[in-house]
Protein backbone atom coordinates (compact mmCIF):
# COMPACT_ATOMS: atom_id res chain seq x y z
CA UNK A 1 0.00 0.00 0.00
CA UNK A 2 3.16 2.88 0.43
CA UNK A 3 4.97 2.15 -2.70
CA UNK A 4 5.24 5.01 -4.63
CA UNK A 5 4.92 7.36 -1.54
CA UNK A 6 7.35 10.16 -0.71
CA UNK A 7 9.61 9.71 2.22
CA UNK A 8 7.92 12.17 4.00
CA UNK A 9 4.69 9.88 4.25
CA UNK A 10 6.60 6.75 5.10
CA UNK A 11 8.23 8.57 7.51
CA UNK A 12 5.08 10.13 9.15
CA UNK A 13 3.45 6.40 8.95
CA UNK A 14 6.40 5.43 11.82
CA UNK A 15 5.81 9.09 14.05
CA UNK A 16 4.51 8.32 17.39
CA UNK A 17 3.82 11.57 18.41
CA UNK A 18 2.10 14.89 17.69
CA UNK A 19 1.90 15.60 13.76
CA UNK A 20 1.33 18.46 11.76
CA UNK A 21 1.33 17.31 8.07
CA UNK A 22 0.65 20.24 5.65
CA UNK A 23 0.07 19.71 2.05
CA UNK A 24 -1.43 21.55 -0.62
CA UNK A 25 -4.81 20.31 -2.71
CA UNK A 26 -5.01 16.56 -3.70
CA UNK A 27 -1.61 15.91 -1.72
CA UNK A 28 -2.63 12.60 -0.35
CA UNK A 29 -3.06 14.28 3.41
CA UNK A 30 -6.12 12.37 4.21
CA UNK A 31 -5.61 8.94 2.16
CA UNK A 32 -1.87 8.53 4.59
CA UNK A 33 -3.69 9.57 7.88
CA UNK A 34 -6.30 6.72 7.28
CA UNK A 35 -3.93 4.24 6.30
CA UNK A 36 -1.91 5.33 9.41
CA UNK A 37 -5.24 5.02 11.61
CA UNK A 38 -5.25 1.61 10.40
CA UNK A 39 -1.88 0.38 10.81
CA UNK A 40 -2.36 1.95 14.94
CA UNK A 41 -5.73 -0.19 14.80
CA UNK A 42 -4.14 -3.18 13.39
CA UNK A 43 -1.29 -2.78 15.36
CA UNK A 44 -3.03 -3.24 18.65
CA UNK A 45 -2.08 0.10 19.63
CA UNK A 46 -6.00 0.70 21.18
CA UNK A 47 -7.79 -1.20 23.95
CA UNK A 48 -11.35 -2.73 24.22
CA UNK A 49 -13.43 0.37 24.01
CA UNK A 50 -10.93 2.56 22.31
CA UNK A 51 -11.31 4.71 18.91
CA UNK A 52 -9.23 6.68 16.47
CA UNK A 53 -11.30 10.06 15.98
CA UNK A 54 -11.12 11.73 12.49
CA UNK A 55 -12.98 15.30 12.70
CA UNK A 56 -13.30 17.68 9.79
CA UNK A 57 -15.90 20.42 9.08
CA UNK A 58 -18.32 19.78 6.73
CA UNK A 59 -21.01 16.69 6.51
CA UNK A 60 -20.04 16.49 2.92
CA UNK A 61 -16.33 15.69 3.84
CA UNK A 62 -16.84 13.84 6.62
CA UNK A 63 -19.12 11.48 4.15
CA UNK A 64 -16.11 11.16 1.37
CA UNK A 65 -13.90 10.36 3.69
CA UNK A 66 -15.92 7.63 5.23
CA UNK A 67 -16.51 6.34 1.34
CA UNK A 68 -12.53 6.35 1.34
CA UNK A 69 -11.99 4.57 4.60
CA UNK A 70 -14.27 1.93 3.64
CA UNK A 71 -11.95 1.11 0.80
CA UNK A 72 -8.76 1.46 3.18
CA UNK A 73 -9.71 -0.17 6.39
CA UNK A 74 -11.10 -3.52 7.07
CA UNK A 75 -14.80 -3.92 8.29
CA UNK A 76 -13.68 -4.94 11.68
CA UNK A 77 -11.01 -2.04 11.38
CA UNK A 78 -13.75 0.15 10.89
CA UNK A 79 -15.38 -0.37 14.08
CA UNK A 80 -12.66 1.46 15.78
CA UNK A 81 -12.63 4.30 13.60
CA UNK A 82 -15.32 7.25 13.92
CA UNK A 83 -15.63 9.93 11.34
CA UNK A 84 -17.56 12.91 12.59
CA UNK A 85 -17.74 16.74 12.30
CA UNK A 86 -17.27 19.12 15.18
CA UNK A 87 -20.40 19.38 15.43
CA UNK A 88 -21.63 15.69 15.74
CA UNK A 89 -19.01 15.01 17.99
CA UNK A 90 -19.50 18.10 20.70
CA UNK A 91 -23.75 17.66 20.20
CA UNK A 92 -22.82 13.90 21.65
CA UNK A 93 -21.29 15.03 24.53
CA UNK A 94 -23.28 17.87 25.52
CA UNK A 95 -26.31 15.24 24.88
CA UNK A 96 -25.06 13.96 27.83
CA UNK A 97 -23.29 16.86 29.98
CA UNK A 98 -24.73 20.05 29.26
CA UNK A 99 -26.78 20.01 32.36
CA UNK A 100 -23.26 20.44 34.36
CA UNK A 101 -23.29 23.75 33.08
CA UNK A 102 -26.36 25.11 32.80
CA UNK A 103 -28.30 22.91 35.05
CA UNK A 104 -31.17 22.55 33.41
CA UNK A 105 -32.38 18.96 32.58
CA UNK A 106 -33.20 19.16 29.33
CA UNK A 107 -31.65 20.88 26.36
CA UNK A 108 -33.26 22.00 22.95
CA UNK A 109 -31.09 22.71 19.78
CA UNK A 110 -31.97 25.90 18.60
CA UNK A 111 -31.39 25.15 14.59
CA UNK A 112 -29.81 27.75 12.50
CA UNK A 113 -32.80 28.77 10.47
CA UNK A 114 -34.48 29.48 13.65
CA UNK A 115 -31.62 31.27 15.43
CA UNK A 116 -31.18 33.93 11.95
CA UNK A 117 -34.77 34.86 12.34
CA UNK A 118 -34.29 35.17 16.94
CA UNK A 119 -30.76 37.21 15.96
CA UNK A 120 -32.06 39.01 13.47
CA UNK A 121 -32.05 43.03 15.31
CA UNK A 122 -29.85 42.06 17.55
CA UNK A 123 -26.42 43.86 17.07
CA UNK A 124 -24.11 41.73 16.08
CA UNK A 125 -21.35 42.50 18.57
CA UNK A 126 -23.88 41.80 21.48
CA UNK A 127 -25.27 38.12 19.64
CA UNK A 128 -22.71 36.24 21.23
CA UNK A 129 -23.82 36.74 25.07
CA UNK A 130 -27.51 36.44 23.39
CA UNK A 131 -26.19 32.81 22.35
CA UNK A 132 -25.13 32.64 26.11
CA UNK A 133 -28.07 33.70 27.50
CA UNK A 134 -30.03 32.01 25.57
CA UNK A 135 -28.13 28.49 26.76
CA UNK A 136 -27.53 29.16 30.68
CA UNK A 137 -31.34 30.56 31.24
CA UNK A 138 -33.37 29.38 28.46
CA UNK A 139 -31.69 26.13 27.72
CA UNK A 140 -31.04 26.68 24.30
CA UNK A 141 -28.21 25.90 22.71
CA UNK A 142 -27.18 27.76 19.12
CA UNK A 143 -25.18 25.94 16.87
CA UNK A 144 -22.14 27.90 17.29
CA UNK A 145 -21.64 27.20 20.74
CA UNK A 146 -21.34 23.25 20.75
CA UNK A 147 -16.92 23.24 20.95
CA UNK A 148 -17.34 26.66 23.65
CA UNK A 149 -19.68 24.55 25.97
CA UNK A 150 -17.49 21.08 25.34
CA UNK A 151 -14.43 23.25 26.29
CA UNK A 152 -15.88 24.44 29.43
CA UNK A 153 -17.10 21.34 30.26
CA UNK A 154 -13.53 20.25 30.00
CA UNK A 155 -12.04 23.18 31.86
CA UNK A 156 -14.37 22.59 34.70
CA UNK A 157 -13.90 18.87 35.19
CA UNK A 158 -10.86 17.15 33.72
CA UNK A 159 -12.02 14.01 34.67
CA UNK A 160 -14.69 14.07 32.23
CA UNK A 161 -11.93 15.08 29.81
CA UNK A 162 -10.09 12.36 30.68
CA UNK A 163 -12.71 10.10 29.82
CA UNK A 164 -13.05 11.21 26.42
CA UNK A 165 -9.14 11.68 25.98
CA UNK A 166 -9.18 7.89 27.16
CA UNK A 167 -11.98 7.15 24.97
CA UNK A 168 -10.26 8.68 21.82
CA UNK A 169 -6.11 8.25 22.46
CA UNK A 170 -5.66 9.06 18.74
CA UNK A 171 -7.40 11.82 17.41
CA UNK A 172 -7.30 13.51 13.34
CA UNK A 173 -7.93 17.30 12.89
CA UNK A 174 -8.90 17.95 9.20
CA UNK A 175 -8.37 20.83 8.06
CA UNK A 176 -6.68 22.48 11.07
CA UNK A 177 -6.04 25.80 9.11
CA UNK A 178 -10.01 26.69 9.88
CA UNK A 179 -10.21 25.73 13.15
CA UNK A 180 -11.75 29.09 15.29
CA UNK A 181 -10.53 29.88 18.65
CA UNK A 182 -13.56 27.63 20.68
CA UNK A 183 -12.61 24.86 18.56
CA UNK A 184 -8.43 25.40 19.45
CA UNK A 185 -9.67 25.75 23.29
CA UNK A 186 -11.10 22.26 22.71
CA UNK A 187 -8.63 20.88 21.03
CA UNK A 188 -6.01 22.12 23.44
CA UNK A 189 -7.91 19.91 26.18
CA UNK A 190 -8.18 17.05 24.63
CA UNK A 191 -4.20 17.12 23.29
CA UNK A 192 -3.21 16.99 27.09
CA UNK A 193 -3.96 13.17 27.05
CA UNK A 194 -4.87 12.08 23.27
CA UNK A 195 -2.54 11.97 20.62
CA UNK A 196 -3.08 14.45 17.80
CA UNK A 197 -2.81 14.74 14.23
CA UNK A 198 -2.96 18.12 12.92
CA UNK A 199 -3.39 18.14 8.46
CA UNK A 200 -3.57 21.50 6.92
CA UNK A 201 -2.76 24.21 3.83
CA UNK A 202 -1.60 27.77 5.47
CA UNK A 203 -2.93 28.69 1.47
CA UNK A 204 -6.58 27.39 1.89
CA UNK A 205 -7.15 29.61 4.58
CA UNK A 206 -10.61 31.14 3.50
CA UNK A 207 -12.43 31.06 7.07
CA UNK A 208 -10.84 33.91 8.32
CA UNK A 209 -14.16 35.76 8.98
CA UNK A 210 -15.55 33.15 10.56
CA UNK A 211 -12.94 33.20 13.26
CA UNK A 212 -9.92 31.26 11.71
CA UNK A 213 -6.48 32.23 12.73
CA UNK A 214 -3.40 32.86 9.80
CA UNK A 215 -1.27 31.34 13.49
CA UNK A 216 -2.88 28.42 14.17
CA UNK A 217 -1.18 25.76 12.28
CA UNK A 218 2.03 27.45 13.74
CA UNK A 219 0.35 27.19 17.04
CA UNK A 220 0.04 24.05 16.88
CA UNK A 221 3.18 23.09 15.98
CA UNK A 222 4.88 25.33 19.24
CA UNK A 223 2.29 23.91 21.92
CA UNK A 224 2.34 20.23 21.28
CA UNK A 225 5.97 20.45 19.65
CA UNK A 226 4.46 18.33 16.85
CA UNK A 227 7.22 16.78 14.28
CA UNK A 228 6.44 18.44 11.00
CA UNK A 229 5.70 16.76 7.89
CA UNK A 230 5.77 18.40 4.44
CA UNK A 231 3.60 16.87 1.42
CA UNK A 232 4.03 20.18 -0.62
CA UNK A 233 4.33 19.47 -3.98
CA UNK A 234 2.68 15.63 -4.28
CA UNK A 235 -0.65 16.15 -6.17
CA UNK A 236 -2.69 13.18 -6.61
CA UNK A 237 -6.20 14.51 -7.38
CA UNK A 238 -5.43 16.81 -10.74
CA UNK A 239 -1.68 14.68 -11.44
CA UNK A 240 -0.59 15.39 -14.86
CA UNK A 241 -2.40 18.58 -15.20
CA UNK A 242 -1.39 22.27 -15.02
CA UNK A 243 -4.17 23.04 -12.62
CA UNK A 244 -1.94 23.30 -8.95
CA UNK A 245 0.46 24.77 -10.48
CA UNK A 246 -1.97 27.41 -12.10
CA UNK A 247 -3.50 28.05 -8.70
CA UNK A 248 0.11 28.46 -6.56
CA UNK A 249 1.00 31.14 -9.35
CA UNK A 250 -2.24 32.84 -8.87
CA UNK A 251 -1.20 33.70 -5.06
CA UNK A 252 2.03 35.32 -6.80
CA UNK A 253 0.98 36.82 -9.76
CA UNK A 254 2.79 34.92 -11.46
CA UNK A 255 -0.54 33.52 -13.62
CA UNK A 256 -0.20 36.81 -15.55
CA UNK A 257 0.56 36.50 -19.17
CA UNK A 258 1.63 32.52 -18.40
CA UNK A 259 -0.34 29.64 -20.85
CA UNK A 260 -1.25 26.95 -19.71
CA UNK A 261 -2.75 23.73 -20.55
CA UNK A 262 -5.59 22.50 -18.19
CA UNK A 263 -6.95 26.52 -17.34
CA UNK A 264 -8.30 28.21 -20.00
CA UNK A 265 -9.12 32.17 -18.82
CA UNK A 266 -11.94 33.64 -21.17
CA UNK A 267 -13.31 37.00 -21.06
CA UNK A 268 -17.06 36.87 -21.64
CA UNK A 269 -19.51 39.37 -23.60
CA UNK A 270 -22.50 40.65 -23.20
CA UNK A 271 -24.96 39.65 -25.93
CA UNK A 272 -27.67 41.30 -27.61
CA UNK A 273 -30.80 39.87 -26.75
CA UNK A 274 -29.55 36.78 -24.64
CA UNK A 275 -28.98 36.38 -20.72
CA UNK A 276 -25.67 38.40 -18.87
CA UNK A 277 -24.91 34.26 -18.28
CA UNK A 278 -25.57 33.35 -21.91
CA UNK A 279 -21.86 32.44 -21.42
CA UNK A 280 -21.52 30.36 -18.86
CA UNK A 281 -24.40 28.33 -20.00
CA UNK A 282 -22.38 27.60 -23.44
CA UNK A 283 -19.56 26.91 -21.54
CA UNK A 284 -21.49 24.30 -19.22
CA UNK A 285 -22.44 22.49 -22.38
CA UNK A 286 -19.29 22.21 -23.99
CA UNK A 287 -17.68 20.93 -20.99
CA UNK A 288 -20.34 18.47 -20.59
CA UNK A 289 -19.49 17.11 -23.93
CA UNK A 290 -15.97 16.91 -23.13
CA UNK A 291 -16.57 14.53 -20.01
CA UNK A 292 -19.73 13.00 -21.28
CA UNK A 293 -17.83 9.29 -21.62
CA UNK A 294 -16.20 9.09 -17.48
CA UNK A 295 -18.73 7.72 -15.73
CA UNK A 296 -20.45 9.50 -12.96
CA UNK A 297 -18.88 12.78 -14.55
CA UNK A 298 -19.17 15.61 -12.34
CA UNK A 299 -19.20 19.69 -13.42
CA UNK A 300 -19.50 22.59 -10.94
CA UNK A 301 -20.07 25.80 -11.33
CA UNK A 302 -18.19 27.96 -8.62
CA UNK A 303 -19.05 31.86 -8.36
CA UNK A 304 -17.82 34.16 -5.74
CA UNK A 305 -21.72 35.32 -4.09
CA UNK A 306 -25.02 33.52 -3.28
CA UNK A 307 -27.11 35.77 -5.34
CA UNK A 308 -25.00 35.07 -8.24
CA UNK A 309 -25.26 31.51 -7.47
CA UNK A 310 -28.91 31.59 -7.66
CA UNK A 311 -29.34 33.94 -10.43
CA UNK A 312 -27.33 31.29 -12.45
CA UNK A 313 -29.17 28.78 -11.01
CA UNK A 314 -32.32 29.95 -12.19
CA UNK A 315 -30.75 30.70 -15.94
CA UNK A 316 -30.12 27.04 -15.84
CA UNK A 317 -33.55 25.87 -14.58
CA UNK A 318 -34.80 27.82 -18.22
CA UNK A 319 -35.09 26.89 -21.62
CA UNK A 320 -33.49 30.14 -23.07
CA UNK A 321 -31.68 31.88 -25.85
CA UNK A 322 -31.60 28.61 -28.11
CA UNK A 323 -29.80 26.78 -24.58
CA UNK A 324 -31.80 24.10 -23.48
CA UNK A 325 -32.71 23.39 -19.36
CA UNK A 326 -30.11 22.33 -17.62
CA UNK A 327 -31.03 19.63 -14.41
CA UNK A 328 -28.17 20.53 -11.41
CA UNK A 329 -28.19 20.92 -7.86
CA UNK A 330 -27.68 24.12 -5.71
CA UNK A 331 -25.55 24.13 -2.49
CA UNK A 332 -28.00 26.80 -0.87
CA UNK A 333 -27.86 28.33 2.82
CA UNK A 334 -29.89 26.66 5.10
CA UNK A 335 -32.02 29.44 6.59
CA UNK A 336 -34.52 30.64 3.70
CA UNK A 337 -35.16 27.41 2.17
CA UNK A 338 -35.60 25.78 5.73
CA UNK A 339 -37.59 29.28 6.99
CA UNK A 340 -40.12 28.55 3.31
CA UNK A 341 -40.47 24.95 4.08
CA UNK A 342 -41.97 25.86 8.12
CA UNK A 343 -44.30 28.33 6.16
CA UNK A 344 -45.49 26.14 3.60
CA UNK A 345 -46.13 23.42 6.68
CA UNK A 346 -47.95 26.04 8.12
CA UNK A 347 -50.58 25.79 5.47
CA UNK A 348 -50.81 22.40 5.55
CA UNK A 349 -51.71 21.74 8.60
CA UNK A 350 -55.48 20.89 9.33
CA UNK A 351 -57.97 23.10 11.44
CA UNK A 352 -60.19 26.34 11.35
CA UNK A 353 -59.49 28.93 8.70
CA UNK A 354 -58.55 31.75 11.45
CA UNK A 355 -55.56 29.45 13.33
CA UNK A 356 -54.38 28.11 9.90
CA UNK A 357 -54.26 31.90 8.82
CA UNK A 358 -52.57 33.14 11.85
CA UNK A 359 -49.95 29.74 11.84
CA UNK A 360 -49.08 30.63 8.62
CA UNK A 361 -48.44 34.61 9.61
CA UNK A 362 -46.67 33.40 12.74
CA UNK A 363 -43.88 30.95 10.28
CA UNK A 364 -44.32 34.07 7.68
CA UNK A 365 -42.41 36.45 10.17
CA UNK A 366 -39.55 33.81 11.26
CA UNK A 367 -39.17 33.72 7.57
CA UNK A 368 -38.79 37.37 6.86
CA UNK A 369 -37.00 37.60 9.63
CA UNK A 370 -34.01 34.38 9.50
CA UNK A 371 -33.95 34.38 5.79
CA UNK A 372 -30.66 36.52 5.15
CA UNK A 373 -29.37 33.95 7.53
CA UNK A 374 -25.96 35.05 8.79
CA UNK A 375 -25.91 38.04 6.24
CA UNK A 376 -27.44 41.70 7.58
CA UNK A 377 -31.41 41.55 7.55
CA UNK A 378 -32.60 44.60 5.38
CA UNK A 379 -33.99 47.34 7.22
CA UNK A 380 -37.13 47.29 5.04
CA UNK A 381 -37.46 43.24 5.95
CA UNK A 382 -37.03 44.07 9.79
CA UNK A 383 -39.30 46.33 10.11
CA UNK A 384 -41.79 44.92 7.91
CA UNK A 385 -41.16 41.79 10.41
CA UNK A 386 -42.03 43.72 13.51
CA UNK A 387 -45.00 45.36 12.03
CA UNK A 388 -46.56 42.65 11.21
CA UNK A 389 -45.74 41.07 15.33
CA UNK A 390 -47.27 43.97 16.30
CA UNK A 391 -50.34 43.86 14.58
CA UNK A 392 -50.92 40.63 15.73
CA UNK A 393 -50.26 41.20 19.15
CA UNK A 394 -53.02 44.06 18.49
CA UNK A 395 -55.33 42.38 17.13
CA UNK A 396 -55.32 45.28 14.50
CA UNK A 397 -53.61 45.39 11.40
CA UNK A 398 -52.57 48.50 9.89
CA UNK A 399 -51.23 49.61 6.23
CA UNK A 400 -52.10 48.12 2.90
CA UNK A 401 -48.81 46.46 2.40
CA UNK A 402 -49.43 44.69 5.85
CA UNK A 403 -53.28 43.96 5.12
CA UNK A 404 -52.77 42.37 1.92
CA UNK A 405 -49.70 39.78 3.44
CA UNK A 406 -52.89 39.16 6.17
CA UNK A 407 -55.09 38.56 3.69
CA UNK A 408 -53.75 36.26 1.45
CA UNK A 409 -52.52 33.91 4.84
CA UNK A 410 -56.19 33.41 5.37
CA UNK A 411 -57.25 33.15 1.65
CA UNK A 412 -54.39 30.32 1.67
CA UNK A 413 -55.97 29.06 4.51
CA UNK A 414 -59.27 28.33 2.42
CA UNK A 415 -57.88 27.34 -0.43
CA UNK A 416 -55.90 24.78 1.63
CA UNK A 417 -58.68 23.45 3.54
CA UNK A 418 -60.66 23.40 -0.15
CA UNK A 419 -57.90 21.88 -1.85
CA UNK A 420 -58.05 18.17 -2.30
CA UNK A 421 -55.01 16.71 -0.79
CA UNK A 422 -53.22 13.09 -2.94
CA UNK A 423 -51.68 11.94 0.39
CA UNK A 424 -48.47 11.63 -1.66
CA UNK A 425 -46.05 14.41 -0.01
CA UNK A 426 -44.33 15.96 -2.85
CA UNK A 427 -47.11 16.58 -5.09
CA UNK A 428 -48.94 18.01 -1.83
CA UNK A 429 -46.45 20.02 -1.30
CA UNK A 430 -46.08 21.31 -4.68
CA UNK A 431 -49.72 22.13 -4.57
CA UNK A 432 -49.12 24.77 -1.95
CA UNK A 433 -45.85 25.76 -2.92
CA UNK A 434 -47.44 26.56 -6.18
CA UNK A 435 -50.32 28.23 -4.17
CA UNK A 436 -47.60 30.73 -2.56
CA UNK A 437 -46.00 31.23 -5.74
CA UNK A 438 -49.49 32.72 -7.46
CA UNK A 439 -49.98 35.17 -4.89
CA UNK A 440 -50.62 39.03 -5.08
CA UNK A 441 -48.61 39.56 -2.16
CA UNK A 442 -44.70 39.59 -3.35
CA UNK A 443 -43.55 38.56 0.74
CA UNK A 444 -45.34 35.43 0.05
CA UNK A 445 -44.56 34.63 -3.63
CA UNK A 446 -40.36 34.65 -2.13
CA UNK A 447 -41.56 31.84 0.09
CA UNK A 448 -42.46 30.01 -2.81
CA UNK A 449 -39.01 30.86 -4.17
CA UNK A 450 -36.89 30.15 -1.40
CA UNK A 451 -38.87 26.48 -1.28
CA UNK A 452 -37.70 25.59 -4.33
CA UNK A 453 -33.88 25.22 -3.50
CA UNK A 454 -35.26 22.96 -0.34
CA UNK A 455 -33.38 19.76 -1.28
CA UNK A 456 -35.57 17.29 1.15
CA UNK A 457 -38.48 15.49 -0.91
CA UNK A 458 -36.50 13.07 -2.68
CA UNK A 459 -37.22 9.89 -1.92
CA UNK A 460 -36.36 8.14 1.41
CA UNK A 461 -35.84 11.43 3.43
CA UNK A 462 -37.06 12.42 6.77
CA UNK A 463 -39.04 15.06 5.58
CA UNK A 464 -41.20 13.18 3.11
CA UNK A 465 -41.18 10.47 5.45
CA UNK A 466 -42.72 12.30 8.48
CA UNK A 467 -45.15 13.93 6.07
CA UNK A 468 -45.89 10.46 4.57
CA UNK A 469 -46.48 8.91 7.89
CA UNK A 470 -48.78 12.02 9.19
CA UNK A 471 -50.64 11.20 6.23
CA UNK A 472 -50.87 7.50 6.59
CA UNK A 473 -51.97 7.76 10.75
CA UNK A 474 -54.44 10.52 10.30
CA UNK A 475 -55.07 11.03 6.72
CA UNK A 476 -53.80 14.81 6.49
CA UNK A 477 -50.84 16.41 7.61
CA UNK A 478 -52.06 18.17 10.66
CA UNK A 479 -48.73 18.57 12.90
CA UNK A 480 -46.35 19.20 9.14
CA UNK A 481 -45.00 22.06 10.61
CA UNK A 482 -43.57 20.51 13.68
CA UNK A 483 -42.56 17.59 11.64
CA UNK A 484 -40.52 19.44 9.26
CA UNK A 485 -39.04 21.29 12.10
CA UNK A 486 -37.76 17.82 13.41
CA UNK A 487 -36.65 16.48 9.80
CA UNK A 488 -34.69 19.68 9.21
CA UNK A 489 -32.85 19.10 12.63
CA UNK A 490 -32.15 15.52 11.47
CA UNK A 491 -30.76 16.30 8.57
CA UNK A 492 -28.14 18.88 9.90
CA UNK A 493 -26.62 16.20 11.63
CA UNK A 494 -27.06 13.14 8.74
CA UNK A 495 -24.22 12.32 6.44
CA UNK A 496 -24.52 14.15 3.46
CA UNK A 497 -24.38 12.26 0.02
CA UNK A 498 -20.86 11.45 -1.28
CA UNK A 499 -22.18 11.57 -4.73
CA UNK A 500 -21.10 14.46 -7.02
CA UNK A 501 -22.51 13.72 -10.74
CA UNK A 502 -23.76 16.06 -12.80
CA UNK A 503 -24.15 19.69 -12.21
CA UNK A 504 -23.68 21.34 -8.89
CA UNK A 505 -23.70 25.27 -8.20
CA UNK A 506 -22.18 26.51 -5.43
CA UNK A 507 -20.39 29.34 -4.10
CA UNK A 508 -16.40 29.00 -4.04
CA UNK A 509 -16.17 28.51 -0.38
CA UNK A 510 -18.93 26.15 -0.09
CA UNK A 511 -16.62 24.14 -2.73
CA UNK A 512 -13.82 23.41 0.25
CA UNK A 513 -13.28 19.94 0.79
CA UNK A 514 -15.05 18.35 -2.82
CA UNK A 515 -13.89 17.63 -5.83
CA UNK A 516 -15.02 17.69 -9.56
CA UNK A 517 -14.17 16.39 -13.25
CA UNK A 518 -13.91 19.90 -14.15
CA UNK A 519 -14.78 23.04 -12.81
CA UNK A 520 -16.14 26.81 -14.40
CA UNK A 521 -15.43 29.74 -12.06
CA UNK A 522 -17.59 32.59 -13.20
CA UNK A 523 -17.79 36.43 -11.65
CA UNK A 524 -20.59 38.59 -12.51
CA UNK A 525 -19.65 42.10 -14.27
CA UNK A 526 -20.90 44.60 -11.55
CA UNK A 527 -21.22 42.91 -8.14
CA UNK A 528 -20.22 39.25 -7.09
CA UNK A 529 -16.28 39.96 -8.43
CA UNK A 530 -13.34 37.89 -7.51
CA UNK A 531 -11.90 40.54 -5.83
CA UNK A 532 -14.32 42.92 -3.93
CA UNK A 533 -12.49 45.34 -1.97
CA UNK A 534 -8.98 46.10 -4.39
CA UNK A 535 -8.41 48.78 -1.49
CA UNK A 536 -8.23 46.04 1.31
CA UNK A 537 -5.12 44.32 1.22
CA UNK A 538 -6.40 41.86 3.79
CA UNK A 539 -9.08 40.82 1.82
CA UNK A 540 -7.81 40.58 -1.23
CA UNK A 541 -5.41 38.00 0.15
CA UNK A 542 -8.70 36.28 1.43
CA UNK A 543 -10.05 36.35 -1.94
CA UNK A 544 -7.32 35.43 -3.77
CA UNK A 545 -7.13 32.57 -1.45
CA UNK A 546 -11.11 31.60 -2.38
CA UNK A 547 -10.08 31.62 -6.19
CA UNK A 548 -7.21 29.44 -5.31
CA UNK A 549 -9.78 26.60 -3.82
CA UNK A 550 -12.36 27.15 -6.19
CA UNK A 551 -9.59 26.42 -9.23
CA UNK A 552 -7.74 23.16 -7.19
CA UNK A 553 -11.27 21.46 -6.84
CA UNK A 554 -11.00 19.85 -10.67
CA UNK A 555 -9.40 17.22 -11.46
CA UNK A 556 -9.49 17.78 -15.30
CA UNK A 557 -10.23 21.24 -16.44
CA UNK A 558 -10.65 24.83 -15.20
CA UNK A 559 -12.90 27.42 -17.09
CA UNK A 560 -12.22 31.07 -15.77
CA UNK A 561 -14.97 33.08 -17.18
CA UNK A 562 -14.27 37.28 -16.10
CA UNK A 563 -16.00 39.98 -17.59
CA UNK A 564 -14.74 41.29 -20.91
CA UNK A 565 -15.24 45.09 -20.10
CA UNK A 566 -13.61 45.22 -16.93
CA UNK A 567 -10.99 42.11 -16.61
CA UNK A 568 -10.09 40.54 -13.10
CA UNK A 569 -7.19 41.74 -11.73
CA UNK A 570 -6.05 38.45 -10.42
CA UNK A 571 -6.02 37.33 -13.98
CA UNK A 572 -4.55 39.68 -16.11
Amino acid sequence: MSEGWSPQKLQFLQATGHVLALGGPGAGKTHVSLVKARDEIRGGALADGQKVLFLSFARATVSRIAEKAAMLVGRDELRQLEINTYHGFTWSILRSHAYLLNGQPNIQLLPPPDAAAHLADIASEDRDAEKERLFYEDGRLHFDLFARMVATLFAKSSKLAHIYSSAYPLIILDEFQDTDADQWALIRLLGDKSRLIALGDPEQRIYEFRGADPARLGEFATEFRAALFDFTGENHRSAGTDITEFGNDLLTGANKGKKYSDVRVLAHRLYYDRSMHFTVKAQVLQALGRISEIPEHSLAILVPSRALMIAVSDYLSRAEDGLPELEHEVAMDAEAPALAAQVIASALERGPTAEVSGGILRALHQHIRGRAGRDKIPRTDLELAGALAGDMAAGKIRGSRRQEIVAECRRLAEDCAAHEFSGNPADDWLAVRNMFAASAAPTLCRVADDAKYLRLLHRGSALRTSLGILWKEQGHYAGAERAIRDALLEQHFAAATTKTKGIHVMTMHKSKGKEFDEVIVYEGRYHSRFMKRPDDTRSVEQEKLALRVAVTRAMRRVTILTPAEDLSGFLF
